[in-house]
């Protein structure tokens, strides 16, 4: 599976400012703001969101190599500081913001910061960003799988730690993550011996199909947090404040991570997977996750750091990777 990810991921088809996909997220965004779904298009939503999260499990689980992760895990300090950076270090950067910030933000995007903390690495940006950098792409897509595949299990776990009694959430929503996220993704793990190669040539239909169905997810959620009057309690100057804590988070983020490299004695491909790939944080998990695990509003209100933040390394990672030899 390695060489099919490789031959896919390491033309130079960068995001630019504005990714085409960011676009559509801005555009969902409008349209659940102007057109929110309400009666029969609501509950409809509700009906199929729990299908269109196992679809896009599935396909995370089949595209991922089970085997191939597991053998990059020879470079144990570099997927060992990737993993603590992803999970222990950016969370708790994440949950010291949102302490520091709690007396001028709301509850929801305190929450939302948090669950943006919790999140694991993306696999197609961190490796084509890590191959323009001309770093070690086979290590990035063995740390950016194993950060997918410890994220099914991880992310929960910490937004139960870090959120749980914060947004009141409690071991039931773990039953709806076991339901629809963990069967459908070890599901697709299980095939993926056998399915990896339709995969691998079908990969432009099934990424556009996990797109999709993000997108549906951000419009049942954004738009009901539109219908539920949420955003009468936002103020403009609270949203601002938020992007700017992204921003934040993600320059902390690729700071620690190239010092950290160079700390470890890391080669310079290598460091450059832990820059990148300790850096990004999906939203193509995080986005899907965060419908079974928010309800309400407050779903809607959620997913706006992770919007603002992915479209921000999209923007400042393609400058780094252009600019590795004297950044990383």
């Amino acid at each position: 599976m390695i060489p099919i990810l490789q031959k896919r991921l390491r033309a130079p088809n960068l995001p630019g400012w504005l990714d085409p996909f960011v676009a559509l997220l801005m555009l969902t965004l409008l349209v659940a703001a102007l057109l929110p779904p309400t009666g029969y298009a609501a509950t409809a939503l509700g009906e199929i969101r729990g299908i269109v999260i196992a679809v896009v499990f599935f396909s995370a689980g089949l595209r991922l190599s089970p085997a191939a992760t597991w053998a990059g895990l020879k470079a144990w300090r570099l997927h060992t500081a990737t993993l603590a950076m992803t999970f222990v270090i950016f969370p708790a950067v994440a949950a010291l913001f949102a302490w520091t910030v709690t007396p001028w933000v709301s509850r929801d995007l305190i929450t939302g910061l948090l669950f943006l903390g919790a999140l694991p690495s993306v696999v197609q940006t961190s490796v084509a960003f890590t191959s323009v950098a001309r770093g070690n792409t086979a290590a990035a897509v063995c740390a950016a799988s194993l950060s997918s595949l410890a994220g099914v299990v991880v992310t929960p776990l910490l937004v139960l730690a870090l959120i749980g009694s914060y947004a009141g959430i409690g071991l039931g929503q773990f039953g709806q993550v076991a339901v629809q996220l963990l069967l459908p993704f070890a599901l697709g793990q299980l095939l993926h011996a056998r399915l990896a190669e339709w995969a691998g040539r079908h990969a432009f239909t099934l990424r556009w199909i996990d797109r999709g169905s993000v997108l549906m997810i951000v419009y049942s959620a954004f738009g009901g947090a539109v219908a539920g009057g949420v955003w009468h309690r936002l103020p403009a100057a609270q949203l601002l404040l938020v992007a700017v804590l992204c921003a934040a988070l993600l320059a902390i983020a690729l700071a620690l991570t190239s010092f950290g490299g160079r700390a470890l004695g890391l080669e310079p491909g290598d460091r450059a997977v832990l820059v990148f790939c300790g850096s990004e944080k999906s939203l193509t998990i995080g986005l899907p996750m965060s419908a079974i695990l928010f309800t309400g509003p407050l779903a809607g209100v959620v997913i706006i750091p992770v919007i603002v933040y992915h479209q921000l390394q999209l923007i400042v990672c393609s400058v780094v990777a252009r600019h590795a030899d004297r950044v990383i």
